[in-house]
């Protein structure tokens, strides 16, 4: 039967190390001339043969599309954890091109000399049974059990797992005896037998004991690829043109057409790979076989549809070469209740990650949250993200987030068991005006990367203080940066946005075209759309002095009041952040202020910073000249992996008034925070108008947010100290879920205005699992 694989194509390589280019080189010839795979024998026993681990790194470094793999990896000769953890690394490295073929054994002989352990061909078996399933446990990162493994050739105990691979890489068995055979069917994604091993029906019969074997364990039997090793000779010679036609794929190309066509559409052949080191061979294959037998196969298999179907029904592509892209069993089995996998667009399904992918440990979670979405889509473009949302609303009883960086504090960028539409494909930035400082930001990028853009024109734009931050969710939010006193609000510098509506509409958003939208979205943005592009005017930003001092803050009270009385009464060109922590372990409170003055005169700095030198003893100090874009680039490029939920409460505050200094004093002195922040929100943003944007409370000239380790006591302390000083809130920072978040975020005419607009631009209030604004 045909199992619906595409087909492809690969070359089998001996590994000679004598000289030693020569099998880089033919693969670099194979990727050249179009082949899918490339292939090498693994002998480690063979004193002129690399070592095929090494070589397949090599040979990824000096490649750039094409597939590789052992042919097949001697599992004796290399323990499985290990082998599990270089092929990840492997596939990480050559982003996803690395496939794991296995072998049980054989040249016994030659395996003990090398200290491996000898084995009858039942326990070879076995012990790769065994194998396997250590691979596959050291790939699934995203387990959190103690790895553990007592089996009869292997041992795991308490191993790390991971790296996760970068793709769910498939594990191929070479098989020929009927226990290989069924191993292969059990646990198996390929099968790699080579033809010149096998009597002619003989390939059937072993397809047929696969099939069986799979079934049984309850998979589908075209889960397994199979993977033919072939060899052959090219002569000129045909018998249309009165020329011998030699035996089994000895002869012209067309006879190798003929003669490999029944093994794809007979017995589901999926990958062709041709045993040879001549570069003739290799790329008279590539050229003459490989595109011909394409061709056959597309057309043998129209035919037998036809025939069943009794006609072609217009010009349907599927009736053509039906291709099989389901997920393994395996995968499918920590699928999620209430989301049609199935039926997810074809062009986002190579983008869209399941629980059990082998990159889902990188994506489930944020910077701060953890997380265990259902399915994780990855659009690169706005009309695949209108795609992805239109999925969204067809699996409406699922929790929906959307995610463009990840600090995800308040909890809209992943969820349990839903759906998230990742936005991180999405990071191109280009200049559209350089006279009027106008760029075009996607949704997806960094803030540091976006500084890095901007570094060489001599611009910056205030964005808050993470650089590891995604511009989308900060850049609909509100945007409280290192420049904000003098710049206003990152969302102060927007001038328009590319917005995906909840009706899958991909709309621009101005001053002019849809005005209210562009209103709401500047403060309110996750109510209503998915913003996929921003067009900032930015500011031109030289050298700036930044400041790091830390203060024995003993009189907590004392040193707000100072502290946040300086801010205020600065010049708008100096903006300050303040962490204050409580003492340990005899150790004082302590007061750790960041203050950024734009300007490159160090006179200029020191004396904006002189007010403060008397406010508390100084114990640490760091003021130096530096770039917006040297500050901003704090975070690394590792993946999140944060677990549990983070607890944050938020206000926005007039200014630091003894009694709310007292009361802050309480909270931080009873232990309910572990992280107290003021940021610095004055200056610029009071000169916007109250009604300017959906971001409303232009008055405040504090931002503050606490942390906690124990929501109700942090809850608690923050309603009795906190929240009678509040004049709002800004929900970026803040966990607690319901109306009365939105009621502190948003003054009621705002609330107001913005619920209507969600009556027009989401009726069916599809963005709910963010702050939500219901519709009027």
């Amino acid at each position: 039967m045909h199992y619906g694989h595409e087909l492809q194509f690969g070359t089998f390589i001996t590994p000679t190390n004598d000289p030693p280019h020569t099998p880089v080189r033919l693969a670099e010839l194979s990727e050249a001339v179009g082949y899918d795979l490339v292939t090498f024998q693994d002998h480690p026993y063979q004193p002129r043969f690399h070592d095929t681990s090494t070589l397949l790194t090599w040979v990824a470094a000096r490649t750039e599309r094409i597939h590789l793999s052992a042919n097949v990896a001697n599992v004796p000769l290399r323990l499985p954890a290990v082998l599990g953890r270089a092929a990840a690394s492997l596939d990480l490295l050559s982003e996803g091109r690395f496939e794991l073929a296995l072998g049980a054994g054989g040249f016994w002989d030659a395996i003990e000399a090398m200290g491996g352990r000898r084995l009858t061909p039942g326990q070879a078996v076995d012990a790769l049974s065994e194998a396997i399933d250590i691979i596959r446990g050291v790939w699934d990162q995203g387990e959190r059990t103690r790895f553990e493994v007592d089996g009869a050739y292997y041992r795991v105990s308490g191993a790390k797992r991971g790296p996760a691979p970068a793709h769910n890489i498939p594990i191929w068995i070479g098989a020929y005896k009927p226990r290989m055979l069924r191993l292969t069917g059990r646990k198996g994604d390929g099968w790699v037998p080579s033809l010149a091993y096998m009597k002619p029906g003989e390939f059937a019969e072993k397809n047929d004991i696969i099939d069986d074997a799979a079934t049984a364990a309850g998979r589908d039997p075209r889960e397994i690829r199979r993977i033919v090793n072939i060899g052959g000779r090219f002569t000129s010679g045909s018998a249309a043109g009165g020329g011998a036609r030699g035996g089994f794929l000895d002869g012209p190309a067309q006879q190798w057409v003929e003669q490999l066509l029944p093994y794809v559409v007979d017995d589901g052949v999926g990958t062709f790979v041709l045993a040879s080191d001549d570069p003739g061979t290799i790329q008279h294959f590539a050229e003459q076989v490989a595109p011909a037998l394409r061709e056959a196969v597309a057309g043998e298999l129209r035919e037998r549809r036809v025939g069943q179907a009794g006609e072609l029904r217009g010009s349907d592509a599927s009736l053509l070469a039906p291709t099989y892209t389901s997920r393994s069993t395996a995968v499918r089995a920590k699928r999620r209740d209430g989301i049609d996998y199935d039926a997810v667009p074809e062009h986002l399904a190579a983008k869209a990650i399941e629980p059990g992918d082998a990159g889902f440990a990188r994506v489930k979670s944020t910077y701060m949250r953890g997380g265990s979405p259902g399915l994780v889509l990855q659009p690169a473009s706005s009309d695949e993200v209108a795609a992805a949302l239109s999925f969204v609303r067809e699996n409406p009883t699922v929790p929906f987030g959307v995610r463009s960086g990840g600090h995800g504090i308040s909890g809209r960028s992943t969820n349990d068991g839903g759906i998230v539409i990742d936005l991180s494909d999405m990071r191109d930035m280009r200049v559209l005006d350089a006279t009027r400082r106008l760029v075009r930001i996607e949704a997806g990028a960094r803030w540091q990367d976006v500084a890095a853009f901007l570094a060489p024109h001599g611009w910056a734009l205030s964005s808050g203080d993470y650089g590891g931050v995604g511009v989308g969710g900060l850049a609909t939010a509100g945007g409280i940066g290192w420049l904000v006193r003098e710049h206003g609000l990152t969302i102060d510098h927007l001038r328009a946005v590319e917005v995906v509506l909840a009706d899958g509409s991909i709309v621009r958003a101005d001053a002019s075209n849809h005005a209210d939208l562009f209103w709401a979205v500047r403060g309110a943005g996750a109510n209503f759309g998915i913003v996929t592009a921003f067009e900032f005017e930015v500011d031109e930003v030289g050298a700036v002095g930044f400041a790091q001092l830390s203060f024995d803050a003993s009189d907590i009270a004392g040193f707000l009041e100072s502290w946040g009385d300086w801010v205020v009464d600065a010049p708008r060109d100096l903006t300050s952040f303040l962490i204050v922590s409580a003492g340990r372990a005899g150790q004082p409170p302590m007061a750790h202020v960041m203050a950024m003055v734009d300007s490159d005169d160090p006179d200029t700095v020191l004396e904006r910073l002189q007010p403060l030198a008397d406010a508390a003893p100084l114990v640490g100090q760091d003021v130096r000249i530096t770039t917006y874009q040297s500050v901003i680039s704090n975070a690394g490029d590792a993946s999140h992996g944060a677990e549990g939920e983070p607890t944050a409460r938020s206000a926005l505050i007039g200014r630091v008034t003894p009694s709310f200094a007292a009361d802050a004093a309480r909270l931080i002195e009873s232990g309910a925070t572990y992280f107290f922040q003021f940021r610095a929100v004055g200056g610029a943003v009071h000169d916007v108008p109250v009604d300017a944007t959906a971001f409303a409370h232009r008055s405040a000239e504090f931002s503050v947010v606490a942390f906690g380790s124990n929501r109700r006591h942090t809850n608690e302390r923050w309603n009795e100290f906190i929240a009678p000083h509040s004049s709002g809130a800004y929900l970026s920072f803040d966990t607690e879920p319901g109306r009365a978040a939105v009621e502190a975020a948003f003054p009621p005419a705002t609330l107001a205005r913005l619920r209507e607009l969600k009556r027009r631009f989401d009726p069916d209030n599809v963005f709910r699992d963010n702050a939500n604004i219901t519709p009027a």
